[in-house]
């Protein structure tokens, strides 16, 4: 590969990324993480104790560990607690 090939294919893949994370971020922006509200295996990622790092591994429903993405200003609504709030809660446990 020519070093002309080489700048097309790295420009091409630093607009696609930008392209792709632009509405990532809109969305995210939008969402808060929501903890003890996670049912069983539908948690949306790592959890506080940091005993898995992947989606869907929460062991048991309300854990205040375990955390869902919700829209933005729905977190107490719900009975959840902020990021802040998990940690007290799960250290005083």
């Amino acid at each position: 590969m020519n070093q002309r090939q080489l700048l097309a294919a790295a420009a091409t893949t630093l607009m696609s990324m930008a392209v792709l994370s632009t509405p990532a971020l809109a969305q995210n922006a939008a969402k808060e993480k929501c903890y003890g509200i996670a049912m069983a295996g539908k948690n949306d990622c790592a959890n506080l104790a940091g005993t898995h790092s992947c989606a869907g591994q929460a062991k048991l429903d309300n854990d205040k560990g375990e955390w869902k993405y919700v829209p933005a200003g729905t977190c107490k609504q719900m009975g959840g607690l902020s990021g802040d709030e998990a940690k007290k809660a799960t250290m005083k446990s």
